[in-house]
């Protein structure tokens, strides 16, 4: 018998058998099992354990910290245990309240096809915009063939929340989409606004019917996932090919059309009412508070809330407008106007550089790097952005803009503002002033404000906070540079016993403000999750760093993850590891703070730090004393 099948052995004993584990999963680092009853594992048995750095309990999971080897004990437990050959659906315990719940479920269904619709959105205001100058005519073929493309999206929008709605609530994609097409299908939109009888009972087909509909189809789909499973479980499995679906055809269809259908549309027809309210008591007020405070609702995930508002707004019988959009135009475009103030400002160069390129990333509607590389870290910046968003989103309320498209808020999105009937362009120039009005009130006050500028490091002010560090022989220590551009956190301030501790090893924490991870040194990727969440490195000179992205980032299963290296690849300092989406991290509940370690930490005198607030990647960071 292997060491690594002993210890996979005497953890599942100590854990309370097979029988007390719902499921086991490891990252880079420890076993984590979902057990039915926690009290039955012998918890002071395993710390005492030689080959158990520590147990920990959190967020549901009783976590038994292994090493850097745990994958290999993984191997073992899972194929000498009857763990691995149940694929039913398993209690996963509780999830976080009900609010974030639907922010995930919303972010999980919209995110994977938001770019395409972005894209035809933006399409459909330039073929608007053509129009309006007499480029096109709308009978020309070249307007008709972009213009199915551009609205074929949203007439049958349905269809795409079908497919990624089963695949979030683990149903049949096909079934879903097969269902999604009949709520979209000819013969029912032809009858929008009727009544139809099934078997008796009445069937209402709404003003505008089904397509570009949101909730209806949502709804469905979840339904649909319990009624597929209880299919399952009672026709055979040889039978189950062609009698699930038949079976859950027969059930959703009439189900989806009587009941849900309608309920799906009340419900939409209530959240647009209650937005309209809002709007219609002070659009100014309404302006001021998204165009404030947009930015801080996509930090924190919120903002995958109105994204359903402003779909339902453009759905709406007759042919539906949307106030919302033009209102986080200014958010958006003055985080770009303290970045540009930044970049005249400071006299970081690497701070300079990332200044100018984010305000021009912000005009195409791409904030993260503005807000996480530049504003947010010098807060001052930030606070001035969503001054002058909250001004300019006033003044768009005030002048009650309107969006005609749905689409990413950017400069592009201004042509979407023109009503394709009337051709009317006044609210188009309304949008402009406001946007340039927040621009320049962020440019300004960045100015006014200040901002405490980060030296850039090789400075005679760098050199003389690493006087300590810097002043031994070269020969003598081991530098890594940053991995993250980011805020430094003390290791023992992460709120994960494990690494707080230093069971792991010395080091340091990044709270990253950038979704970047960079090679700390020259070496080989030892250690590669195929999550992306955490990623190991033997330096040339033997030391091994161990950098994990966030806190409990496994259970995102690779969600929001993008990884640019294999295992066994050997990197130069600064290359590129993985790319990151602090964004979704922060979206499913995860604390974003990236320990950096090195686990070899016993092999040498000390790991010291540089007495840093802030750090941008490639920025000396630790050194490491032999």
């Amino acid at each position: 018998m292997s060491k690594n099948q002993e210890i996979a052995e005497r953890v599942l004993t100590l854990v309370g058998g097979e029988e007390n584990v719902n499921s086991v999963v490891h990252c880079a680092t420890r076993l984590r099992f979902k057990l039915k009853d926690e009290e039955k594992a012998e918890t002071e048995k395993l710390n005492q354990d030689p080959d158990v750095i520590q147990v920990v309990r959190s967020g549901g999971q009783y976590q038994v910290v292994i090493g850097s080897h745990v994958s290999d004990v993984y191997k073992e437990l899972m194929a000498h245990s009857g763990l691995g050959d149940d694929d039913s659906e398993k209690d996963e315990g509780p999830k976080g309240n009900i609010f974030n719940q639907l922010i995930d479920i919303i972010s999980s269904i919209f995110t994977p096809f938001l770019g395409a619709m972005a894209g035809a959105g933006v399409l459909k205001g330039f073929l608007t915009l053509a129009v309006t100058l007499n480029w096109l005519t709308a009978e020309s073929g070249v307007y008709v063939v972009l213009f199915a493309i551009a609205d074929g999206i949203f007439t049958f929008l349905p269809i795409l929340l079908a497919f990624t709605a089963a695949k979030k609530f683990k149903t049949n994609e096909f079934l879903a989409v097969c269902l999604a097409m009949a709520l979209v299908h000819p013969s029912i939109t032809a009858m929008a606004g009727q009544t139809l009888s099934f078997a008796g009972l009445p069937v209402i087909i709404g003003a505008s019917a089904y397509t570009s509909s949101v909730i209806p189809i949502i709804l469905a789909v979840y339904v649909q996932s319990y009624v597929e499973r209880f299919f399952k479980k009672i026709i055979p499995s040889f039978l189950q090919i062609i009698c699930v679906p038949l079976a859950v055809f027969l059930v959703m269809a009439p189900v989806t059309f009587i009941a849900i259908g309608p309920i799906g549309t009340i419900l939409g027809d209530l959240l647009g009412k209650g937005y309209d309210g809002i709007y219609g008591f002070s659009p100014i007020i309404a302006g001021a508070v998204m165009g404030g405070l947009w930015q801080v609702f996509v930090m924190f995930g919120m903002h995958w809330g109105f994204v359903p508002i402003m779909l339902l707004n453009l759905s709406a019988a007759g042919g539906g407008v949307d106030t919302m959009a033009p209102m986080l135009l200014p958010a958006v475009l003055s985080q770009g106007g303290a970045a540009l103030a930044v970049f005249f400002m400071t006299k970081n160069v690497k701070l300079k550089g990332l200044a100018l390129s984010s305000t021009i990333t912000s005009i195409f509607g791409i904030t993260e790097p503005t807000v996480y590389g530049v504003t947010l870290p010098l807060k001052k910046p930030f606070i001035a952005a969503c001054i002058g968003g909250a001004v300019g989103g006033a003044f768009i309320g005030f002048s009650h803009v309107q969006n005609y498209v749905f689409g990413l808020i950017s400069l592009l999105s201004l042509p979407g503002f023109i009503p394709q009937d009337t051709k009317d362009t006044s609210g188009l120039v309304a949008a402009v002033i406001g946007t340039v009005i927040a621009f320049v009130i962020a440019f300004v006050l960045t100015f006014i404000l200040k901002f405490d500028d980060k030296p850039e490091a090789g400075s005679e002010t760098s050199k003389e906070n690493n006087t300590e560090v810097n002043n031994g022989n070269k020969n003598d220590k081991i530098v890594l540079t940053s991995p993250i551009t980011g805020t430094i956190i003390p290791l023992d301030k992460v709120e994960d016993q494990v690494f707080s501790s230093g069971a792991l090893g010395k080091g340091i924490a990044i709270e990253p403000t950038v979704g970047e991870l960079y090679a700390p040194a020259n070496g080989e990727i030892t250690t590669l999750f195929p999550t992306g969440h955490a990623v190991g490195i033997t330096t040339e000179d033997g030391a091994e760093v161990l950098m994990h992205i966030g806190m409990d980032t496994v259970e995102m299963d690779g969600d929001g993850f993008e990884i640019l290296v294999k295992q066994g690849d050997k990197v130069k300092q600064g290359d590129l590891l993985v790319k990151f989406d602090i964004e979704k991290i922060k979206a499913a509940g995860h604390p974003i703070v990236t320990p950096v370690v090195v686990t070899n930490s016993g092999d040498y005198l000390d790991v010291l730090d540089m007495d840093q607030v802030d750090v941008l990647h490639g920025e000396d960071f630790l050194a490491i004393v032999r």
